[in-house]
């Protein structure tokens, strides 16, 4: 367990406000093609020199943590390891915690000003953990330049998710209601399968057509049947599923790399732990989240592991849904 658990929520809500704001003043005062700038490669991704804002204050903020909380932190920007050990020059082995942090999860969005993005962080008791073992969950969300209401949700395991909604403007919190969608059919609604960039949309999108068939019959002339919204962040992913806005989301970059290899193509950028290290807090409002086999999340506390997941708004969907999807990624082979 997590000693002091509601403090150390604080204080991480806090470091939250501290980054989002941080960012916000960066994005109002820079220009697009500034803060656009790939700055380095690290761990397998892109860093822009908007990631490095959120960076500095990522250490400052959390290394005040540390003083009482002894931890492993997991984060992007911390070199090829990705794995920063505070108070500097302790001991793992000192560790109470392990704390996983994405600063700025959606960056591409937000740089250049299209969608807002989310700051994630998951907190584990101990030193070795998965995303399973995760008992605290907070993300925040960096809102756009010409955006005044941002939202923070959070959770602690067992005791349900819960949500702020801030004005930028007027300063004013008021409480936020989380409640995933109550549909009991994916027709009309919005979800479907992440495929952001080049490289396997193709086969996502076949498989996406033909899940939607298996489960909604075919396209009739002229009507749609379904809406898909494709949110380069699996934060915000998480939190349209969270808020009621989609039905189901999957994300299974993860599973094709046997597939690319036998094809002869290079692998692609995956989802990681850190992306997926707020997870709890969708599962604790009631959300559906498995891994590309339909078990619970359960991928070490790093950030190189590739991740596939799928998210249901509720027990209905998954019903509907999953068996369609999982035979069909059997049926082409993507998994056994």
């Amino acid at each position: 367990m997590i000693r002091d658990a509601e403090a150390l929520l604080a204080q991480i809500r806090a470091i939250h406000e501290t980054i989002r704001d941080t960012v916000v003043a960066a994005t109002e005062q820079q220009a697009i093609e500034e803060l656009s700038a790939a700055v380095g490669d690290e761990a397998g991704d892109t860093i822009y020199a908007i990631d490095r804002v959120s960076e500095a204050a990522l250490l400052d903020q959390f290394g005040r943590v540390a003083e009482r909380w002894p931890c492993v932190l997991v984060a992007e920007g911390l070199g090829e390891t990705g794995v920063l050990v505070l108070p500097l020059g302790s001991d793992a082995t000192a560790a109470e915690v392990t704390i996983i942090v994405d600063p700025i999860d959606g960056t591409r969005g937000l740089m250049h000003q299209k969608r807002s993005a989310w700051i994630l962080t998951g907190v584990a008791a101990g030193t070795h953990g998965t995303l399973a073992d995760i008992e605290l969950a907070v993300m925040t969300e960096i809102p756009l330049v010409k955006q005044h209401l941002c939202d923070t949700l959070w959770a602690l395991a067992g005791q349900g998710a819960h949500g702020e909604r801030y004005n930028r403007i007027t300063g004013a919190r008021t409480v936020l209601t989380l409640r995933p969608s109550r549909a009991t059919s994916i027709a009309q609604g919005f979800g479907g399968l992440a495929r952001f960039f080049p490289g396997i949309r193709a086969e996502l999108a076949a498989i996406d057509d033909t899940v939607v068939a298996a489960v909604l019959g075919e396209q009739p002339a002229g009507r749609a049947l379904a809406f898909e919204d494709q949110y380069i962040s699996t934060g915000g992913q998480l939190y349209e599923l969270i808020i009621g806005h989609d039905r189901w989301v999957a994300d299974l970059r993860a599973l094709f790399g046997p597939w690319l290899t036998a094809q002869g193509k290079p692998p692609i950028l995956c989802c990681h732990p850190y992306d997926l290290c707020s997870e709890l807090v969708a599962r604790e409002a009631g959300v559906i989240v498995t891994d590309g086999a339909g078990a619970w999340l359960a991928a070490p506390l790093d950030v190189t592991t590739d991740c596939a997941w799928a998210g249901f708004a509720n027990a209905a969907l998954h019903a509907q849904v999953w068996p369609a999807l999982s035979a069909e990624l059997r049926a082409r082979g993507v998994v056994g």
